[in-house]
């Protein structure tokens, strides 16, 4: 049987502007449209995709808010070995901003191999298999929730920190934050995008302020934070050996969540989408690791001890600012920019699931788009995985931190081995110093994404490791019933020529109306054959109405036959079912079509006041026949008040 390329069973989308355009001349074939056609044609829905300066705003948040926590979490493992071990906090640090430089000249070759977005699942998929393809993107789509609730969860507890009297109420505030930025996000990524520009702004001109003031200080200007706070230095301090190196080094990279966003959210960008794409990730990459290594340098230059209660950055903040109205906003800026952090997710997961969509891996309903680029059932997924674990943790950010960042390490590695046989098989310019610095890379995150799951196994993390095989497991089964789908449709495979049968349409009838009359309008210019049915039933409150329909049918005399189909019992779609069957086991060549007839309100709300019969009906044939329903909508217009 002759063979036609396969569809891949995914929803239409407009021609990527930035690969190629296509075009179509009169009277000719489409050809490829030259690099100057391409350059003129205008990129549609372009006001609903994002500049460099917007895409730093909506897929930045996650990795500008580490900042707030990715120090900390260094200086908190380095406070075992006491004040000493505190010294090695800018060494770790540099390490870090080290490994972000990889990362993010890495994404930036990422973003330009594969324009149209997935990260690390794109990587993996072109030279890791596809099992390591769906691991990258498992790893990724857990990251990402986490993120969400994570990021929202930290935010209100620095609320609550502030006014201790919603504590109690700290579930209900998360869960109305995240209604908030899923409300954003479904307006689209534009939208999101102009929304968080300023709290941004606001965020990384305090940060850098308090650096440049705190480098500017030979001593703390306030220490009135940490006052009457208990150190966390341990008393009897350890050793600075390599492993407490490591465990330091991998905590801290959990500011490096956040990097890969950009690469996997591509698609979003205005054309050239990868150009914008890789000026906002060396954008996000600078502005990180100047404010994590700035941070850092204040931390050994005011001899800065973690202590309870009392965030590192309040710390710094104090000693650079002093405790005045800046630093204040320094607080408030951060409290905003961590609960806003959850948007980085809304930015980048919906594309990745629409890309797994397209490959058969999720249901294809999440490729579908909206008017303004938003992959709106994306969006409402995340949210509603999101919004279950904000209930599931109590709103408690420490009950969901040991399952954060170990994700996205997965993702980090399998990705930097990709782009590793990548320059292997590309071969181009400078591919032997490109692949040695993506196995550098691949070695340090393969590193930190070991110490870190056994670090963090007992609190929780073991979750991430059993969620992580049973979502890939997931993907494969949505991926076999797709493949049964698609064999049963002889997807691939030319059909045979159409031919035409008889055609008979059925028509469910219960009282005389215009809808009545529309109805047989539309089925006798559909079929061969039309036959009206109604179901009756025997008792004597119903037998007046069936009299009454047999009456005025006749008066009527449409030239349609009117069969009534009795029912011992009051149910309505069986018997019109029956009938149906029926009439296919007796004409097994004739098409039998079931016309329904339904009136469409002129309001919303009227569509309370219906009797739901058209779907009951339409449940009752699609379950038990193979007839072609059509439901036959009849719009009732809105009076007009004079």
């Amino acid at each position: 049987m002759s063979m036609v390329s396969q569809p891949d069973g995914r929803p239409e989308e407009p021609p990527d502007t930035v690969t190629g355009a296509v075009t179509t001349r009169p009277g000719g074939p489409r050809e490829a449209a030259t690099g100057a056609e391409a350059a003129q044609a205008p990129e549609p829905d372009a006001r609903h995709r994002l500049t460099s300066l917007q895409g730093l705003a909506a897929l930045s948040l996650d990795a500008m808010a580490s900042v707030a926590y990715g120090p900390e979490s260094i200086v908190l493992v380095l406070a075992a070995a006491g004040g000493y071990g505190l010294g090695f906090t800018l060494p770790v640090t540099l390490a870090i901003a080290a490994l972000l430089a990889v990362l993010v000249a890495s994404y930036r070759q990422v973003i330009a191999a594969y324009p149209h977005g997935g990260g690390s699942y794109a990587v993996a998929q072109a030279h890791l298999g596809r099992r390591t393809a769906l691991v990258a993107a498992a790893s990724l789509i857990l990251d990402y929730v986490l993120n969400v609730a994570v990021s929202v969860t930290a935010g209100v507890a620095a609320l609550t920190s502030a006014f201790p009297a919603l504590y109690e109420d700290r579930v209900w505030i998360c869960l109305a934050v995240l209604v908030l930025i899923t409300g954003i996000n479904l307006r689209g990524i534009v939208d999101s995008a102009k929304a968080f520009i300023a709290p941004t702004a606001v965020f990384i001109g305090a940060i850098l302020a308090m650096v440049v003031v705190g480098l500017l200080r030979d001593a703390p200007a306030s220490t009135v934070t940490a006052d009457g706070h208990a150190s966390v230095l341990a008393d009897n301090a350890t050793t600075v050996g390599a492993l407490l190196l490591l465990k330091a080094f991998a905590s801290g990279c959990s500011a490096l969540t956040g990097v890969e966003a950009v690469a996997n959210a591509v698609p979003s960008f205005r054309a050239p989408a990868a150009k914008r794409a890789q000026r906002t990730e060396v954008a996000l990459g600078a502005l990180l690791g100047l404010m994590l290594v700035g941070l850092s340098v204040l931390i050994g230059r005011f001899h800065l001890q973690p202590v309870e209660g009392v965030t590192v950055l309040a710390q710094l903040a104090d000693a650079s600012l002093g405790h005045n109205w800046a630093f204040y906003v320094v607080q408030f800026a951060t409290m905003v920019l961590l609960a806003l952090a959850a948007n980085t997710s809304f930015g980048g997961l919906p594309v990745l699931m629409g890309l797994l969509a397209r490959d058969n891996f999720l249901p294809h309903v999440f490729g579908l788009k909206a008017d303004r680029q938003v992959h709106r059932h994306g969006v409402l997924a995340l949210a509603a995985v999101a919004a279950a674990l904000l209930v599931f943790s109590g709103g408690d950010v420490n009950t969901l931190v040991p399952l954060f960042a170990i994700g996205v390490f997965v993702g980090f590695t399998i990705c930097q081995v990709g782009m590793v046989r990548h320059w292997r098989l590309a071969r181009s310019p400078g591919w032997r110093g490109k692949a040695l610095l993506n196995g550098f890379g691949a070695l340090l995150t393969g590193v930190s994404a070991v110490v870190v799951t056994a670090t963090k196994f007992t609190e929780g993390a073991w979750l991430i490791v059993v969620a992580l095989p049973l979502l890939v497991l997931a993907f494969e089964a949505v991926h076999r019933a797709y493949g049964r789908i698609g064999e049963r449709l002889g997807l691939g495979r030319v059909p045979e020529p159409p031919r035409r049968a008889h055609s008979l349409v059925i028509v469910p009838v219960s009282h005389l109306s215009r809808l009545t009359c529309e109805a047989l309008n539309a089925a006798v210019s559909l079929g061969d054959e039309v036959v009206a049915v109604t179901v009756t039933y025997g008792t004597p409150e119903d037998r007046p109405a069936a009299e009454a329909l047999r009456r005025d049918w006749e008066l009527w005399n449409p030239g349609v036959e009117l069969l009534e189909l009795p029912s011992a019992t009051r149910s309505l779609g069986r018997p019109i079912a029956d009938y149906v069957t029926d009439l296919t086991a007796q004409r097994p060549g004739t098409r039998i079509t079931v016309l329904i007839p339904e009136a469409e309100p002129a309001h919303l709300w009227q569509r309370l006041l219906q009797n739901q019969r058209g779907a009951v009906l339409a449940h009752a044939i699609r379950r038990d026949t193979d007839a072609v329903i059509c439901r036959l909508r009849f719009r009732l217009e809105a009076a007009v008040r004079v």
